[in-house]
């Protein structure tokens, strides 16, 4: 089997059906020697920011010299992106070869009349093999769906759990309320295990508090109070952090989004909890907030424009609150989709009353859960845009609205589908771009080439 037949396989496991219980997933890692213990692992939860505050201690821990691997999905463009290790996107004959080792182990187990694992279940037993074949120190693991159930809770000992912000989303899984939601995330916590967690809403704190409690786990709060931003440009932020009982220390993230001062905070924070293991100075802790990069969560891809994935409640009123602060001086162009279990109606009305852009191109998802671009355009229409457009092509839907967005700015959102089909579509579009300069300067050596040997020349002198 090949790398792309190893692909196809995986995507052809269905994505959303009932969780294997966690006995399962342990047995199958039984059954490849648990790969994962003598890691040092820090488990991350939550609804939003799970994958940048992953990003951030991936960061830190590199620049202080620890070798890391970093699991987190979903991806974007290529499966691979779910396993880096020291920065890089796992090779194919990698990725492959950990597919054989653990497609071996599965093959006995189901002949032995067990079940075959999930979508997520085997990626994730492929990313402990991935990660012990490559020998790293510390292993960022970020959960899947929820926490208490999810495949990745199988991890003993943790160093550390982090819960990130709780909103609702996938309300069929995790439940309908906030106390619900949050007590499947605080699912991760482990007896004596510190936790970290964003502490900006009440109901969700007193439940992970009361967890963390149960469990004789130490908490730390992370609150609003202790962050405090300085300046914002198209560059990034600079803020101060203050933590009682330690020095103020300013930090700087190359994003434009407030949100991602909790995030960035969040992941400071644990590594602040977690001094005493790692070692790692502070000017190596600082420098590793500053190159941080996570792709695709106000991501600025080209000047004046910007991608974010958001894709539910609390993150469209996260990306509200950004785009809003740039439509005071800058003219707006959206570029937007969603897919149909999204409340997508609701997202574009907040978007419209909370940014009112200029103009707007509605796109389109192709897949079971597509919704058309003119449907989308059309509730752009009744929530008062005026200059609304629909183009069912991702790839020309950006064009149209680069070439629209004038010297304003274009932020491309909705979902994170949509992100990874532009992040796609931006790659390829910039290597042609090179390929046509250096066409043009050959063309041009040629002919000076001509000239110098007393052929035609054309050339301006």
């Amino acid at each position: 089997m090949n790398y792309e037949e190893a692909v196809s396989y995986i995507d052809n496991i269905p994505k959303f059906t009932t969780k294997h219980p966690l006995e399962h997933t342990r047995m199958l890692m039984e059954r490849l020697g648990n790969p994962s213990t003598g890691r040092k692992i820090i488990h991350v939860a939550g609804t939003n920011g799970k994958g940048s505050v992953c990003s951030y201690l991936d960061s830190m821990l590199r620049c202080g010299g620890k070798s890391v691997g970093l699991f987190t999905s979903p991806h974007l463009i290529r499966i691979n992106e779910r396993y880096i290790i020291n920065g890089q996107n796992i090779s194919d004959e990698a990725f492959l070869s950990a597919f054989e080792k653990v497609m071996e182990m599965v093959r006995r187990f189901v002949r032995e009349g067990g079940d075959h694992p999930s979508y997520f279940e085997l990626l994730f037993l492929m990313g402990m093999v991935i990660f012990d074949e490559a020998d790293v120190e510390y292993i960022v693991l970020e959960t899947g769906l929820g926490g208490r159930l999810d495949a990745t809770n199988v991890v003993p000992h943790p160093l550390a759990c982090i819960i990130t912000s709780i909103s609702r989303d996938h309300t069929e899984y995790l439940g309908e309320t906030i106390p619900e939601i949050a007590g499947e995330k605080a699912g991760i916590i482990k007896p004596g295990v510190p936790v970290i967690y964003d502490g900006h809403c009440r109901e969700a704190s007193e439940v992970i508090r009361s967890r963390a409690e149960e469990l004789g786990s130490p908490a730390y709060e992370l609150l609003p109070s202790m962050y405090r931003r300085e300046t914002v440009s198209q560059e990034g932020i600079t803020f101060t952090f203050d933590c009682q009982g330690a020095e103020p220390v300013t930090l700087q993230i190359p994003y434009i989004a407030d949100y991602q001062m909790m995030n960035a905070s969040l992941a400071y924070f644990t590594m602040q909890c977690l001094r005493e293991i790692h070692g790692i100075s502070e000017e190596g802790l600082t420098q590793g907030i500053a190159k941080a990069h996570w792709p695709c969560r106000m991501e600025t891809v080209l000047p004046g424009v910007i991608i974010d994935g958001a894709h539910n409640e609390d993150g469209i009123e996260q990306f509200i609150r950004t785009a809003a602060h740039f439509a005071r001086e800058r003219e707006i162009t959206i570029l937007f989709s969603a897919v149909c279990d999204k409340k997508y109606e609701e997202m574009i009305r907040k978007i419209s009353e909370g940014i009112r852009p200029a103009r707007v191109v509605a796109t389109q998802i192709e897949g079971s859960r597509e919704v058309p671009a003119e449907e989308l355009a059309e509730d752009f229409r009744k929530a008062g845009c005026r200059e609304v457009y629909a183009q069912a092509d991702p790839a020309q839907a950006f064009e149209q609205a680069y070439a629209m967005k004038g010297d304003g700015m274009l932020f491309c959102v909705g979902s994170l589908y949509l992100a990874g089909e532009l992040k796609d579509h931006i790659s390829k579009r910039a290597k042609e771009e090179k390929h046509a300069q250096l066409r043009g300067r050959t063309e041009e050596i040629q002919a000076v080439s001509r000239c110098g040997r007393g052929g035609e020349c054309h050339l301006q002198p």
